[in-house]
């Protein structure tokens, strides 16, 4: 397996999907760096040699944030968000959705599973 900024990378996959196992790359900031980079993007990973390997980490180092940095941006900016006591903040905090969803119906994945009904049935009286 290669190694592309601390994560494996499966050989047996073409580069522009593999390279979408690195957390902060999609499909189109893979071709972006491909691209930069000079590599086909639909050869193995498994057939790249050292030097074009190489080319693909200073093009993702020079590119912006991913893995590690990117996910700490991520919780500062939603602490913040809380902090500062937001209508965002607010919705994160009580784990709601937060871009103006519904929550009458659906949302159980921000929501959780559902919480039965705990009305007591009342036992009959002799």
């Amino acid at each position: 397996m290669a190694r592309i900024a601390g994560v494996d990378v499966p050989n047996n996959k073409q580069v522009r999907i593999g390279l979408t196992y690195i957390y902060g790359i999609g499909d189109s900031r893979a071709a972006k760096i491909l691209a930069k980079a000079d590599i086909d993007p639909f050869v193995k990973i498994a057939t790249l040699d050292e030097d074009q390997l190489n080319r693909i980490r200073q093009v993702i180092e020079a590119e912006g944030q991913i893995e590690g940095d990117l996910r700490k941006d991520i919780s500062l900016n939603i602490k913040r968000l809380i902090e500062i006591q937001s209508y965002r903040g607010l919705r994160h905090r009580r784990s709601l959705p937060v871009r103006g969803q519904r929550t009458h119906t659906n949302a159980r994945t921000r929501k959780g599973p559902r919480k039965g009904t705990v009305a007591g049935k009342k036992k009959a009286t002799k």
